[in-house]
């Protein structure tokens, strides 16, 4: 993994506690001396620590999360679908930007919680606080984090996904999955992650739908629903979103409320805030 993932991983934690900070005391608008204070940092190291994790100044990140920006992303989530239905996904898929190639695991292999399977896990850095990494022989199988230094807690989510499955720690094999996901030097299509779905069949088109939403977009429940010819699914779609197995490189983070709301997220919405506007910079869509 490199150092500078090990630096986005240490800058998450005050961007964790900031985003925290400001969603418990919003209605105040602190200013950014009183935010400063409250992370045990000056302005100017704030200023840096946002620089550098995300390229947007804290002024700029927190526009990229607010309600308004939100809706701006909503505004054109139909034609964005519409689009990379008509494109399709075939091969390394552009209209993603880590370029994902993925596979769905027989019905069996779910009907039967994984009975089987060999699943390596393995525990790394990355810029939204330390994950834990699933892969089969295939490819990347579960992708969630750690909070709280809680490794037993993120081992147990994914076990209870495939509770039937043999799951063996493998650091090394994990390894370069994890850096691959994480690390925007190496999302490259001559190097394609792949990705393994291991779900119902609804949950695996659902999953599937998630791909084709561009970094720096976002759509809603219902625009995926009628996307997959069941427009009065869209409670069950967020389900499926909800038990997305491979969070940040399946970006359920973009699926969002059709009033711009942030709504529920399995890995917590301080996070989910954080990964929209750290993809805001990565995006263009926000000036910094």
């Amino acid at each position: 993994m490199t150092d500078n993932l090990q630096d986005t991983t240490a800058d998450y934690d005050k961007v964790r506690r900031t985003l925290a900070y400001i969603t418990e005391k919003w209605r105040e608008q602190p200013s950014l001396e009183d935010i400063a204070e409250h992370v045990g940092l000056s302005e100017p190291h704030l200023h840096h620590v946002f620089r550098r994790w995300s390229g947007l100044s804290p002024k700029a990140f927190l526009q990229a999360i607010t309600l308004d920006h939100a809706r701006a992303l909503l505004r054109d989530s139909a034609s964005v679908l519409d689009t990379a239905y008509e494109v399709g996904l075939s091969g390394p898929g552009r209209l993603h930007d880590l370029f994902v190639t993925h596979e769905a695991m027989s019905p069996g292999d779910w009907k039967t919680g994984g009975e089987g399977l060999v699943l390596n896990y393995g525990y790394h850095p990355s810029p939204f606080g330390e994950a834990i990494i699933v892969a089969t022989h295939r490819g990347l199988a579960g992708l969630g984090f750690v909070d709280g230094g809680d490794y037993a807690a993120a081992l147990a989510d994914m076990v209870r996904r495939w509770p039937k499955a043999a799951f063996t720690q493998d650091q090394e094999l994990t390894g370069p999955l994890a850096a691959r996901a994480f690390d925007p030097t190496l999302w490259k299509p001559d190097t394609p992650l792949r990705v393994v779905f291991i779900g119902t069949d609804f949950e695996v088109r659902v999953w599937e739908t998630l791909l084709r939403i561009p970094l720096g977009k976002a759509t809603t429940y219902s625009t995926i629903a009628e996307r997959l010819g069941k427009p009065n699914a869209a409670r069950a779609v967020g389900g499926a979103v909800g038990r997305n197995p491979v969070s940040f490189v399946v970006p359920c983070h973009r699926v969002i409320g059709k009033s711009g709301s942030m709504t529920g997220y399995h890995w917590g919405l301080t996070r989910k805030q954080a990964i929209l506007g750290w993809e805001a910079g990565y995006s263009g869509g926000i000036a910094s």
